[in-house]
């Protein structure tokens, strides 16, 4: 068993601490003070939360290496967010959007699938040596997991992660530069947000549709959003909780006959016990959308899983290492690469459609920066229009999965 010598070893101890942590950032981002709303206009909340966590990882204070807490959050949690995530998915209201909205949200996942293997192709080529390796330690392994982060968010990079299991020095790596570039990226659609009127007018795109959509939205939650009550609450973990062991205890079943009768299933990661585990949260969360379970939303079952995704977010900081830019500056070539063609095809989608700047940043944020700051940038625009990120994002959430493993298996096919 690896002897830590971290300051603080006490798991119990150190869940206290990330909740503080995670305490402190929220209640700052949403401070009134005019020092931490300028903060916050500058560094997005998202990115303490994996940066405070890893900086007391890098300075000895807690030890990622030897905790438990991610095991458990991604084991538990990661499950039951994902049900509770996208049972609320109203295809209804996304195709209500229009078709713009929706081509621009695809656009940008199709953008990431294909960045992915493009990235490591064109920067493999330059640096074979450093965009290859072998087993637990090749680089398509880490890269893996910004796929299914920058198709769903934390909780589909942590699924990305178990499958394929990349090393731990790699998924340091590749957290940092998800993060870096992805916030250097939202930096970019915030601009965006704060021109769109100009950019739209340039563009000849017809706002008409947002501005009905505004209206719709925020009278939908003077009509239907209301406190929960201790029977809600309960009702929301029996769900989550519930259809994530159903998950855990169908995948027990699966594995074990894949294994005996198509071993050579392997190489799909179709003998991972937990692929099948997020793969059927996945699923059970989007067949309950087609039931009354969805009005479980209008008692916050998003807000619910969301908690549940920063805790993962918190426990996935502490195997950061900051030091990483200076280490591996290959690896960020490739980040920037990946983000750069994302972008391109976003811009010549928004071109082509002739479609309002509010649809290509919430559809790439939906994207690459999830539930978590898909609404940022959507209320960036206008406050009512918050939970239009939200919704697409969820959406991605439900195609993170599956989105992020096909990435994954494209560039294992080509990696160096």
């Amino acid at each position: 068993m690896q002897t830590s010598t971290a300051l603080i070893t006490n798991d119990a101890v150190v869940l206290g601490l990330l909740a503080l942590i995670l305490g402190f950032v929220f209640h700052t981002s949403s401070s009134s003070h005019p020092f931490w709303q300028k903060f916050y206009k500058y560094v997005p909340s998202v990115l303490l939360c994996y940066f405070i966590p890893s900086l007391f990882n890098t300075f000895g204070i807690i030890d990622g290496d030897t905790s438990k807490l991610y095991e458990m959050a991604s084991r538990y949690l990661l499950p039951v967010c994902l049900v509770l995530l996208t049972l609320s998915i109203d295809f209804k209201a996304i195709l209500g959007l229009g078709p713009k909205a929706l081509a621009l949200f695809l656009t940008g996942t199709v953008g990431v699938i294909l960045g992915g293997p493009i990235a490591l192709a064109t920067v493999g080529a330059l640096f074979p040596e450093q965009m290859g390796g072998e087993g637990a330690d090749a680089v398509w392994r880490g890269m893996a997991t910004i796929a299914g982060s920058w198709i769903g968010g934390s909780a589909n990079q942590a699924a990305m992660k178990e499958v394929f299991q990349p090393s731990g020095e790699i998924f340091s790596v590749m957290i940092t530069v998800d993060v870096v570039v992805a916030n250097c990226w939202m930096a970019i659609l915030l601009w965006m947000a704060a021109n769109a009127s100009r950019i739209d007018k340039a563009n000849g795109a017809d706002t008409r549709a947002i501005e009905a959509l505004q209206s719709k939205i925020e009278k939908y939650q003077a009509e239907n959003s209301r406190n929960p009550s201790t029977s809600d609450l309960i009702k929301l973990l029996a769900v989550g909780f519930g259809l994530a062991g159903l998950a855990h205890w169908m995948s027990d079943y699966i594995v074990p006959f894949i294994k005996t009768n198509a071993p050579e299933l392997a190489m799909y990661s179709l003998t991972s016990s937990f692929f099948w585990i997020v793969v059927l949260a996945t699923t059970f969360g989007l067949l309950l959308s087609f039931t009354k379970a969805r009005e479980l939303e209008s008692v916050g079952a998003s807000k619910v899983g969301s908690v549940m995704v920063y805790v993962l977010v918190a426990t996935i900081g502490m195997h950061m290492d900051i030091t990483a830019v200076v280490d591996y500056p290959v690896m960020f070539l490739a980040g920037v690469v990946w983000i750069s063609f994302h972008g391109l095809l976003m811009f010549g989608m928004l071109r082509l459609l002739k479609a309002p700047a509010f649809y290509m940043a919430v559809g790439s944020q939906s994207n690459i920066g999830g539930a978590a700051s898909a609404p940022i940038v959507a209320a960036a625009f206008h406050p009512a229009l918050a939970p239009v990120g939200v919704l697409l994002a969820v959406l991605g959430y439900a195609l993170g999965t599956y989105g992020g493993y096909l990435s994954a298996l494209i560039m294992q096919s080509i990696a160096p």
